[in-house]
């Protein structure tokens, strides 16, 4: 169905940024380990330099919001 197709797409473009990301950190690190490679890509996951509260527009509130 449409909705199964759109969450196989939503992956494999996840998987797709995953992969330029790593070649991006590749090239910037060209002596590093696979491994280290794989620990740049975690931290940068974790930290998302110019998204520190994601990527929606707005202000930060706090989940789950407080009742009433």
């Amino acid at each position: 169905d449409l909705a199964a197709e759109n969450l196989r797409l939503t992956f494999d473009l996840c998987a797709a940024g995953e992969a330029v990301k790593w070649q991006q950190l590749r090239r910037e690190h060209p002596g590093a380990s696979d491994e280290e490679i794989e620990a740049l890509l975690v931290a940068w996951f974790h930290e998302r330099p110019g998204a520190p509260f994601g990527d929606a527009e707005g202000r930060p509130v706090p989940w789950p919001r407080p009742p009433r």
